[in-house]
């Protein structure tokens, strides 16, 4: 069901036409039954009756010109109340209701009470005009307070209705800015994963390749340029393995087990660049979430890349452990700095998923650890 469907109907809308036309139907019924003996009194009600269907018109477009006629229809009607047989109280309530309706913004209800106290004031000069007890100018003013109320009510309901029209259309255009805004930042998590992988990849394809190259051109020899080709072959189908992995994490799909994968990214490091890479797994293992798979094979990549570039053939441990969260922890010597070898991004990427990531020499090693809870 849609929530506009469950808001009351919009102010001043096709409800209040119906309303407006119901109350006129009971003027005019309530004054066809009127038997002034006057015929100025019949004038009275023939013009005030026009003017409080103009007022009614008038209340959404004009609101003070709409006040101001509907004003003059209930002090004049007032006025003529007490002359027997007149029904002119029904002009008075009809007219009355409608001002209180009226939503005069800053002014609240200073122009609803002016009205009123001019409204109790004619009803007292009719009473003394026309003889009429006390009971009957307390109950004049009974019914008036009543209707009042009434037409307060009733503004406060539509009030109530703008307000919530506008915070359903704020709460509709949060929501689509939310959107955007996960669209964009989903981009450039696709973009960033996708980034580090081809990253990693290709720099591993284009050392073998030139490897192979210098094997050729310089010693002739073809077994090793082969190996070479055959390993070259191998990163770009572990690339591509890896890049469908991020993608799939992205989109909610199956990613691998994460002890798994660092054990190939270890297995694949040691393969390529004749350095041990070894995996240790501590803890009781649990699922995690496939983007907290993805972020810490990035920064394990990344890591390998940095050992394998800074520290060519030492040694690396990796260590993955399970507690309150999982903490990955790669560990290589020989490199003592490094604040640029892609740590920046790696730590947004971990910030994505609730991680931390810290980095910095540990005596002769280099130890760079990921966390996430």
């Amino acid at each position: 069901m849609k929530l506009k469907a469950l808001l009351p109907p919009r102010p001043h809308g096709e409800s209040g036409w119906v309303g407006r036309l119901l109350t006129t139907g009971v003027a005019v019924a309530v004054l066809a039954t009127a038997r002034p003996a006057a015929a100025w009194v019949w004038v009275v009600l023939g013009v005030t009756f026009a003017l409080f269907v103009v007022g009614s018109v008038l209340m959404t477009a004009r609101a003070y010109v709409s006040l101001a006629l509907l004003a003059t229809v209930a002090v004049s009607n007032a006025l003529i109340a007490g002359y027997p047989q007149s029904n002119a109280l029904v002009l008075v309530l009809v007219a009355i209701t409608d001002i209180a309706v009226i939503d005069f913004g800053r002014r609240g209800n200073r122009p609803i009470v002016a009205v009123g106290i001019g409204v109790a004031a004619a009803y007292a000069g009719s009473a003394w005009w026309f003889g009429q007890p006390d009971t009957w100018y307390f109950s004049q003013l009974l019914w008036t307070a009543v209707l009042t109320a009434f037409g307060l009510n009733r503004r406060q309901y539509e009030v109530q209705a703008r307000q919530t029209e506008q915070l359903l259309e704020q709460t509709r255009l949060a929501q689509s800015e939310h959107a955007r805004a996960a669209t964009l930042e989903e981009r450039g998590r696709i973009a960033r994963d996708l980034h580090d992988v081809l990253a990693h990849s290709l720099g591993a394809l284009s050392v073998q390749l030139e490897v192979a190259e210098a094997l050729l051109d310089e010693r002739g020899d073809t077994a090793g340029a082969l190996e070479r080709v055959r390993r070259s072959r191998r990163l770009a189908v572990q690339g591509l393995t890896e890049a469908r992995n991020a993608v799939a994490a992205l989109r909610a799909d199956e990613v691998p087990e994460l002890p798994a994968a660092l054990a190939d990214l270890a297995g694949q490091h040691e393969k390529d660049h004749g350095s041990p890479a070894r995996l240790t797994v501590t803890g009781a293992q649990k699922r995690l979430d496939s983007g907290v798979t993805v972020a810490l094979l990035g920064a394990a990549r990344e890591a390998l890349t940095n050992a394998a570039k800074h520290a060519p053939g030492q040694a690396v441990e990796m260590q993955l452990a399970y507690q309150d969260g999982v903490r990955l922890s790669v560990r290589n010597k020989g490199v003592t700095s490094g604040e640029g070898f892609g740590l920046a991004g790696m730590r947004e990427r971990l910030a994505l998923v609730g991680g931390t990531l810290t980095a910095g020499a540990d005596g002769d090693d280099w130890l760079v650890v990921a966390d996430v809870e």
